[in-house]
């Protein structure tokens, strides 16, 4: 079988959905800021570890913003896709969403970008295939990636 030449975003889109609980909440009944950056962690190496085929670590949070609150019993989605690659690593764009009423409609509360590195058996840097960005909006996240790059 033929060795694949490129990766592809849509293979390592990953997604997180919780109905935020009391234990969520800071004191001001709003989610901790710390929970949602956790969670967004978790979803980011899902993400890239399907793209890697193969453990990942976190190298770098960018760019963290909280938009607005997320309050108890709104559905929180957070999804994430890896929008640009490197030899060895992967920025992942995380976007967290509320739905307020169940009917699939969903408002950003927050969005980051995580580099992540693939790692190899002795947890050493190991190369990745290359992404291959097929939709204008994949087009023009990997274009504002690697311009961000190779400045």
């Amino acid at each position: 079988m033929e060795q694949p030449t490129y990766g592809y975003a849509r293979d390592s889109v990953s997604e997180f959905v919780q109905i935020l609980r009391k234990e969520n909440m800071n004191g001001a009944d709003r989610l901790f800021g710390g929970h949602l950056l956790t969670w967004m962690d978790e979803v980011s190496a899902v993400c890239a570890r399907r793209y890697a085929k193969g453990p990942v670590t976190t190298a770098c949070i960018e760019n963290v913003r909280f938009l607005r609150p997320a309050r108890l019993n709104q559905i929180l989605a957070v999804t994430a896709k890896v929008v640009y690659t490197g030899r060895t690593s992967m920025e992942v764009l995380v976007r967290a969403e509320v739905e307020e009423d169940c009917d699939g409609v969903r408002t950003l509360v927050a969005d980051a970008r995580f580099i992540l590195v693939a790692l190899d058996e002795n947890e050493h840097p190991r190369a990745i295939l290359p992404l291959c960005p097929e939709t204008e909006e994949e087009r023009a996240l990997y274009e504002e990636a690697r311009q961000r790059r190779t400045k």
